[in-house]
């Protein structure tokens, strides 16, 4: 998608979602609010490039995106950006700290930015920035402390000019701004800021918070059921929710598009195994047929290695790392075995972590 040419050629919402369809399982209430998003977002750059005497003023909508590790935060992000081709970054907030500090200031993201796109300032200028783990720069405490927040506070004022939209110099080469050096002029007007984290703890402060005003009588009997609802998931997550948790109003007014995200479960997993455009086993299997050698799962394997993935707790990420302990033996030793047709596994080679069945073409 060519952001400078007619508008026509900008994706609806149903054929980006379709899209994300194609790579990403489940999640489907985030899928549709991020092709809103993103779709808007896209049509208000178009807007303002060639309406230039316009009287009404399009105000960006960044997202925040809330979910448990491995639910498909940064894949969201990033099958986004390769849909639209768009340049993309992922930077990792608790890196970050406030300029004069060590550590990587803001600018530093946007150095990224510019790398990704060979240092084409107008496209650098309609990308995507995701900022992950962005729970982890809340507030260390709502007291006032002597000593600065420099990896907390201090990095959400950072990021605050940024994310609304400024003209930020950039040096060319990375590394910090220092005095007389020649820097790169680039507008983040136009950048949609997508920012992901688990903000762990988080539905337990809102249940903390609202027990304390739950009141005791029938008369009460409607809010108390409201408040019971409001501990059960974090659908229903408001700014105020954010606030409590360590981010500063400033920082979630630039995040007006709160995404939760829901954890996978097994069938979601069997899914993301087998189903994406370009799913694990998928690849696994390309890489066999690169030796010419079938690989092949069974279903009950499938399921099984879904299992252990929910038991580590890690989400989709943690079904490579299953299957790469798998196939480590067969991959080592495939390349210097000779008549190998097809390698198999099923469910008991996942139980009991034993060398998988190699069958060879007959004589």
């Amino acid at each position: 998608m060519n952001l400078n040419e007619n508008f026509n050629i900008l994706l609806t919402p149903k054929k980006i979602k379709k899209k994300l369809d194609e790579y990403i399982i489940g999640q489907e209430k985030a899928k549709k609010i991020l092709s809103v998003s993103v779709y808007n977002h896209y049509k208000r750059i178009i807007y303002l490039n060639n309406n230039q005497d316009n009287n009404i003023e399009i105000k960006k909508s960044n997202i925040l995106l809330i979910g448990p590790t491995g639910c498909g935060k940064t894949l969201l992000a990033e099958t986004m950006a390769k849909i639209l081709q768009i340049p993309f970054v992922i930077a990792d907030a608790t890196s970050l700290t406030e300029a004069g500090y060590v550590g990587d200031d803001v600018e530093s993201i946007l150095q990224k930015l510019l790398q990704n796109c060979q240092y084409n300032i107008s496209k650098a200028e309609k990308g995507i920035i995701y900022i992950d783990e962005i729970d982890k720069i809340c507030k260390k405490s709502e007291n006032v402390s002597i000593t600065r927040d420099v990896s907390g506070e201090g990095v959400q004022q950072a990021l605050l000019k940024i994310m609304e939209g400024t003209i930020a110099s950039v040096p060319p080469q990375g590394g910090r701004k220092h005095p007389n050096q020649p820097c790169l002029q680039l507008n983040t007007s136009n950048i949609l800021f997508i920012c992901g984290g688990t903000f762990d703890g988080l539905k337990k402060n809102i249940n903390k918070h609202y027990k304390k005003n739950i009141k005791i009588g029938f008369n009460n009997f409607i809010n108390n059921n409201i408040n019971k609802k409001k501990n059960t998931n974090l659908n229903d997550i408001t700014s105020k929710d954010l606030i409590r948790f360590g981010l500063i109003p400033e920082f979630i007014g630039r995040l007006p598009i709160i995404v939760t995200l829901n954890h996978m479960n097994q069938n979601m997993l069997c899914q993301i195994l087998c189903k994406p455009k370009n799913s694990i086993i998928k690849q696994y299997k390309k890489l066999f047929l690169m030796d010419n050698t079938i690989l092949e799962f069974e279903e009950n394997a499938i399921i099984e290695i879904a299992k252990q993935t929910l038991k580590n707790k890690i989400g989709a990420r943690g079904l490579r790392s299953i299957i790469e302990d798998l196939l480590l033996d067969t991959m080592y030793n495939l390349p210097s075995m000779n008549n190998v047709k097809k390698i198999l596994i099923n469910k008991f080679v996942v139980q009991k972590k034993i060398n998988p069945i190699i069958i060879f073409h007959q004589k």
